[in-house]
C-alpha cells in the first residue's frame, strides 16, 4: 500500500524491507555510509508510535583520543562537565571535539584524580578551542589516553554524538591519529541490537536501510 501511495512522487523515496540476514544488511549498511537501519517485528503493524516492535540500530566508529583538557560539571555531577580531546598530526595534537557521557562515579572518579595529576596552565592543543569555551577550559597534559566510540566525523573535524568508553593504558598518545574505518564482516556484525533481544523464541524482522 505505502509503496502504491508513494508512486512516481520526486519529492519521496519509498524503502523496501529485507527479511532475515540482520547482519549483513547491517554491515552493508554501514559500508555505503548510512546511518544505520530500522528493524521490526514482521506481524507489527504500522504505528505512529514508539515500542519495541521497532528497533533502529545506528553505525558507529570507535577509535583512541588524546584527552587533553576538561571542563566543569554541571548539576549534580562531580568531577568534570566533558573531556576535550585531540589526535595528533605529525607533532601537533589537534582539538576534535569533546565528550561528556559514558561515564560512571568510579570513572569521574578515577579521571579526575589523573586529570588533576597532570594539570597545566597552557592547552596542549594547537587549535584550541575559542570563545566561551575555551575560557572555562581547564588543560592537562597529553599523557591520557580515551576509547571513544561517535557516529561520524563532522566536516569541521569534530565527533558526532561521542561517547566514552574507557581508558587505554596501553595506547601511546603519540601514536593516537585520525583512523581510517574498517567495516565490520557481516559474522563480526550485530545481529539485532541488545534492546531488540528478549527471552523466548527467536522473532522474524524486516529491516530497511535508514540514510
Amino acid at each position: 500500500q505505502l509503496r502504491k501511495i508513494i508512486g512516481e512522487e520526486p519529492l519521496l523515496r519509498f524503502s523496501d524491507h529485507v527479511e532475515g540476514n540482520g547482519g549483513a544488511f547491517f554491515a552493508e549498511a554501514c559500508k555505503l555510509g548510512l546511518e544505520g537501519i530500522v528493524s521490526k517485528r514482521a506481524a507489527s503493524t504500522y504505528r505512529a508510535t514508539r515500542g519495541r516492535d521497532w528497533q533502529k540500530v545506528k553505525c558507529g566508529m570507535r577509535q583512541e583520543f588524546v584527552i587533553g583538557g576538561y571542563t566543569d560539571p554541571q548539576g549534580s555531577r562531580a568531577g568534570f562537565g566533558a573531556l576535550l580531546l585531540g589526535i595528533y598530526d605529525g607533532t601537533d595534537l589537534r582539538y576534535c571535539g569533546k565528550v561528556g557521557t559514558g561515564f560512571d562515579d568510579a570513572m569521574l572518579k578515577t579521571l579526575s584524580t589523573a586529570l588533576e595529576k597532570h594539570a597545566t596552565d597552557k592547552p596542549p592543543f594547537v587549535d584550541p578551542p575559542t570563545g566561551a569555551e575555551g575560557r572555562r577550559a581547564h588543560w592537562v597534559k597529553p599523557k591520557l589516553v580515551g576509547e571513544i566510540s561517535f557516529t561520524e566525523w563532522t566536516r569541521d573535524g569534530t565527533l558526532r554524538h561521542p561517547s566514552f568508553q574507557g581508558l587505554r593504558e596501553d595506547k601511546r598518545p603519540r601514536d593516537v591519529v585520525r583512523e581510517q574505518p574498517v567495516h565490520l564482516s557481516p559474522i563480526d556484525a550485530p545481529v539485532e541490537a541488545p534492546a531488540t533481544k528478549a527471552p523466548g523464541k527467536p522473532r522474524a524482522t524486516r529491516a530497511s536501510g535508514h540514510a
